[in-house]
């Protein structure tokens, strides 16, 4: 069996493990909730396997480098964090009912690597620049940060949709979802979580940036929005540890500061032209 092959049954699986994480939002069967469980664990897995046979395979080849060098490779690691970052707050909360919200995103980022126009799904040799030993730091750093916000993006909407409910006197589907308070909560810790990593990640992309470019900031597009999403979230958590925000501002902070990252990994690979261009390719 090839890496694409685990990672083609990846995309499937994440498709399953979300419609059952959605099953056991919308009936509450606790059966659905451990199957779809059981079939992130698995496909998570069967992921990690397929990551880890793409770098073999690379080798084979003559290549020699991590899968983390294009667009594709990079949504194969940014779903693969999304995951694993979801099940340690599953066992940590025990509660399967953020699956609904977090394994659609794991499930797109496949998707788009599968089918997405444009992709290039082919090892290829690194190109000089990413020739560095700081390729792995730089890209792991950014992308488990990532990943963080896109939880705490989905975890948004899910105390939105809990907060109207609420206002609603709602008793039926949304009130199952966790207390407001503790929505709220899971939301601060992870965007914590990702900001700390998004800082590590931006050092480390300086540091790489003098080895290669001979300056330690350039103000590439890519530079640009990555320094504008580290001051979304650097004014979310200020305003949250200084004026006390909660609740709905928090939650809409989340998913702002979610699309800014979006735009960060695809607008500018797409949109606009600088020396991350290439990751695109």
């Amino acid at each position: 069996m090839t890496s694409s092959q685990l990672l083609g049954i990846s995309t499937i699986g994440y498709l399953l493990a979300s419609a059952l994480y959605i099953a056991t939002l919308i009936f509450k069967t606790e059966k659905t909730g451990v199957t779809a469980s059981l079939v992130t664990l698995l496909t998570f897995l069967a992921q990690t396997a397929g990551i880890g046979l793409r770098w073999y395979e690379s080798y084979q080849m003559g290549h020699g480098h991590a899968p983390l060098s294009n667009m594709y490779e990079s949504l194969v690691f940014f779903s693969w964090s999304i995951v694993i970052f979801y099940l340690i707050l599953e066992l940590k909360f025990n509660n399967r009912l953020i699956g609904a919200f977090a394994i659609p995103f794991a499930f797109i980022s496949m998707a788009y690597a599968s089918f997405g126009k444009g992709i290039n799904q082919e090892i290829a040799p690194l190109i000089p620049a990413l020739q560095s030993n700081w390729l792995i730091a730089h890209v792991i750093t950014c992308f488990i940060g990532y990943a963080a916000f896109a939880v705490a993006c989905g975890l948004g909407f899910m105390y939105l949709l809990k907060n109207s409910a609420t206002e609603k006197a709602d008793t039926g589907l949304i009130s199952t979802l966790p207390a407001l308070p503790v929505i709220d909560d899971i939301i601060h810790k992870t965007m914590i979580f990702g900001f700390l990593w998004l800082s590590a990640g931006i050092i480390t992309g300086a540091i790489w940036a003098n080895s290669a470019w001979g300056t330690y900031w350039s103000w590439d597009p890519k530079e640009t929005w990555s320094l504008i999403t580290w001051f979304i979230y650097a004014g979310t958590l200020h305003a949250r540890f200084t004026r006390g925000w909660q609740g709905k501002r928090i939650a809409w902070l989340a998913i702002i500061g979610f699309l800014s990252v979006v735009f960060t990994y695809f607008g500018v690979n797409f949109l606009l032209s600088g020396l991350h261009s290439y990751g695109s390719n």
